[in-house]
C-alpha cells in the first residue's frame, strides 16, 4: 500500500485530513507532530497512524522521518498558522514556517523521491489588502501581505514553485481561504465566538460576548471540505500550479456572529474590545475557486449554517 505523510497531523486541518485518508483507505497514513499535547486531536485514530514526533526545523530529524516513511504523497500542513501571533514574534514565525519546509523538501530530494507528489499548503492571507475591483480573488491576483504570517506563507508558496522548477519535483500549491469547524482553537474568531456562547449558556460567564472588528468580510469553508480539496488537488491538480480553495461567498463578521447567537436560546449582549482588533484588517477576501472546480470537480458540500452549528455544539460538549 502507498503511504501518505501529513506534516502537522495533530493540528486542526491535519487531524481531519488524517480521518479522511483513513476512511478512503487508499493509503497507509503517517504523520509528524510537535508536542504530546497536540495528540489530543487524534486520540481516536492514533493506533491507525504511523506517528513521528519531530521538529521540522531540525534537518537531521526531518531526514530520518522521510527515510523511515518513504512517502508517495506528502501533505505539508505543519506551520505556525496565526496572523495575530506572527505580529508578536515574526522571527519565530519565519524560522518555523520557512526552515521547516526547506528541510522537508531537501529530505525528499536527498532520498531521490522524484515521483512523490507534495502539496504545499499556503494561505489566502498572501493576497492581503486586495482592491475591491480585484474581487473575487483568483490565483493571478497580486499579493499585498499585511502580516508577517502572510509573508512567511508567500515564501513557502514560492519555495514550492522553485523546487518544482529547479528539481522537477511534482509539487502543487494550495491557497485555502478561512476554514472553520469543530475543534478549532479560540485564537480564531468563529471558535472564540462559539466558545463564549457555550460558556454563557452554561452560566460560566456573564451574558456578554466580547468581540473585535465585525465589519470585515470573510470567505468561510468548512475544514472537512478544505481537506477534501487537498486530496483532490494532489490527485488531479497539475504539478507547478496553485489552487485557491474557498466558497466564493464572503460574510461580514457581524452576520457570522448573529448566525451563531441565533442558535442560542439565551439573551446575549455584544461588546467590542479594541484589544481584539488586528493591527491591520483586510476588508474582504472573497475567493474565486473556479480553477480548482474545473480541474478537480471539487465543490462545497457543507453549508455555513451547518459548520457554525457544529462549532457551537463542539464547545457545548466541552465540560
Amino acid at each position: 500500500m502507498k503511504t501518505a505523510l501529513i506534516t502537522g497531523i495533530s493540528g486542526f486541518a491535519g487531524s481531519f485530513l488524517a480521518r479522511l485518508l483513513l476512511r478512503d483507505g487508499d493509503y497507509a497514513v503517517a504523520g509528524t507532530y510537535h508536542s504530546e499535547k497536540g495528540l489530543e486531536n487524534i486520540q481516536d485514530i492514533k493506533e491507525q497512524l504511523q506517528l513521528h514526533q519531530v521538529d521540522l526545523k531540525n534537518p537531521e530529524d526531518t531526514r530520518k522521518v522521510i527515510a523511515a516513511t518513504l512517502p508517495d504523497r506528502i501533505f505539508h500542513l505543519a506551520a505556525l498558522a496565526s496572523p495575530v501571533q506572527s505580529f508578536k514574534d515574526p522571527t519565530f514565525t519565519f524560522s518555523t514556517n520557512i526552515t521547516g519546509q526547506i528541510n522537508l523538501l531537501e529530505a525528499v530530494r536527498e532520498q531521490k523521491l522524484d515521483t512523490t507528489k507534495v502539496l504545499i499548503v499556503s494561505s489566502a492571507e498572501v493576497y492581503g489588502m486586495v482592491n475591491a475591483g480585484d474581487l473575487p480573488i483568483n490565483e493571478e491576483t497580486g499579493m499585498r501581505p499585511v502580516s508577517p504570517y502572510a509573508v512567511s506563507k508567500i515564501t513557502q508558496d514560492y519555495l514550492g514553485l522553485q523546487y518544482f522548477l529547479t528539481y522537477s519535483q511534482p509539487i502543487i500549491r494550495a491557497r485555502p481561504f478561512n476554514h472553520i469547524g469543530p475543534g478549532q482553537k479560540t485564537a480564531y474568531a468563529v471558535s472564540a465566538f462559539a466558545q463564549q456562547i457555550a460558556a454563557i449558556e452554561k452560566k460560566q460567564q456573564p451574558p456578554v460576548l466580547r468581540v473585535g472588528n465585525l465589519s470585515a468580510r470573510r470567505d468561510f469553508t468548512d475544514v472537512r471540505d478544505i481537506v477534501r480539496a487537498y486530496t483532490l488537488i494532489l490527485e488531479k491538480g497539475t504539478p507547478g500550479e496553485v489552487y485557491n480553495i474557498g466558497s466564493g461567498v464572503s460574510y461580514p463578521m457581524s452576520e457570522i456572529l448573529h448566525k451563531l447567537i441565533a442558535l442560542s436560546s439565551v439573551p446575549i449582549t455584544v461588546e467590542t474590545e479594541s484589544e481584539r482588533f488586528m493591527p491591520v484588517d483586510i476588508p474582504d477576501n472573497r475567493c474565486d475557486a473556479s480553477k480548482l472546480k474545473a480541474q478537480t470537480g471539487w465543490s462545497q458540500e457543507i453549508t455555513i449554517e451547518q459548520s457554525l452549528r457544529d462549532v457551537l455544539d463542539y464547545w457545548r460538549n466541552i465540560a
